[in-house]
């Protein structure tokens, strides 16, 4: 192709009803007559979960990128919120329940930083920053992602249990496994030189966008995606055995169940989902005429996340001060104590059965 003047890159910045070009964030490389262009905006979330070198149109990847700007700001700022209550407004002890969740919310955290953190590190082209934040993003999603496991792992412990565990030193022993090998993970990975620059690829050449994370396809497929599917195999069988453990005492014989609204149903089974990470599932669907629809229910309900565990966090914190006031002579809190510990669900006012010693 002959052209006169100077070649520049170019890309739409998302803003107005028409498309809106602007030179900024994009580098125009010229080798000869052949002439590439990369864009370091921020891109989508479900590149997390991603297949590298995938093609996604340019007009999805925007709309995409926008979505995943509003989640990640909004998720941030209330899980900050939740960090802030936990720690200098809480009245009462934390149960180890809410003590798991406080570490997910931190992984979550700041997964969502270095996320968004990611795209002024891309612009400026520094090789050895590029690595290092995208060791970290690595990190903190494999951090979120055992958090998701050991979530699972405490409310099957607390089932088998009637909720009274006594392992010595519970929480410090998995907080030592959900925060230290993930990071183990990751040295190996920084030390053999598996982070870098990484192109997404757009239908338009003019719209590619860079960004720091893992180069080799390999390596994401088994650490990854892989690491995630044994999560979500975990995670997945946990929430339908907590489901099945609900449906089944509210239609046990002699029980005076007492109904609770849909809608507290409904935020249950939707604080589940999010605690254990069965949201991010969605990855799992993204091939063929799926993938583009899978990326937009990826990225609005994981960019989203931060949002649904403060809701989750807030009515738990709520019933769990309540139930501390109350005489301990209730069924309903004891029930609750001995089962699910201070996790709300939609059947904890409900009469229990007598647990035997």
């Amino acid at each position: 192709m002959k052209y006169k003047g100077i070649p520049t890159c170019q890309s739409w910045d998302g803003e107005g009803s028409r498309p809106n070009w602007t030179r900024y964030g994009c580098e125009t490389l010229q080798d000869g007559d052949n002439i590439t262009c990369q864009c370091s905006h921020l891109t989508f979330f479900a590149i997390l979960l991603t297949p590298l070198n995938e093609t996604i149109p340019s007009s999805d990847l925007n709309t995409l990128t926008i979505i995943t700007q509003v989640g990640c700001g909004l998720s941030m700022f209330f899980l900050a919120i939740v960090l802030f209550t936990h720690f200098l407004l809480r009245r009462t002890k934390a149960s180890m329940s809410t003590m798991i969740l406080i570490h997910l919310v931190s992984a979550m955290f700041l997964l969502n930083l270095t996320f968004l953190i990611n795209n002024y590190v891309a612009k400026i082209k520094n090789s050895v920053g590029c690595k290092i934040i995208a060791a970290l993003m690595h990190y903190f999603m494999l951090a979120t992602f055992t958090w998701f496991a050991a979530q699972a792992f405490h409310l099957c412990l607390q089932l088998h249990t009637g909720g009274k565990i006594l392992i010595h030193r519970y929480i410090l022993k998995v907080s030592i496994i959900s925060w230290v090998l993930p990071s183990l993970v990751g040295i190996v990975l920084l030390s053999v030189g598996k982070y870098g620059e990484q192109i997404i690829h757009t239908d338009n050449t003019e719209n590619n966008v860079a960004m720091c994370w893992i180069t080799d396809n390999n390596i994401h497929f088994i650490v990854n995606i892989g690491y995630y599917v044994l999560v979500f195999l975990f995670t997945f069988t946990t929430f339908i055995i907590i489901l099945s453990w609900l449906f089944c005492l509210r239609r046990t014989k002699g029980a005076e169940v007492k109904m609770s609204s849909n809608s507290k149903n409904i935020l249950t089974i939707l604080g589940l989902c999010c605690m254990l990470g069965i949201t991010w599932g969605f990855a799992f669907f993204a091939y063929g005429v799926l993938r583009i629809p899978s990326y937009y229910i990826f990225t609005v309900l994981n960019s989203f996340q931060g949002f649904f565990l403060f809701i989750y966090y807030y009515n738990t914190s709520h019933s769990e001060e309540t139930n501390n006031g109350m005489s301990t002579n209730s069924n309903s809190t004891t029930t609750l104590k001995t089962s699910l510990g201070s996790y709300d669900n939609p059947y904890n006012n409900q009469p229990g059965k007598k647990i035997k010693p």
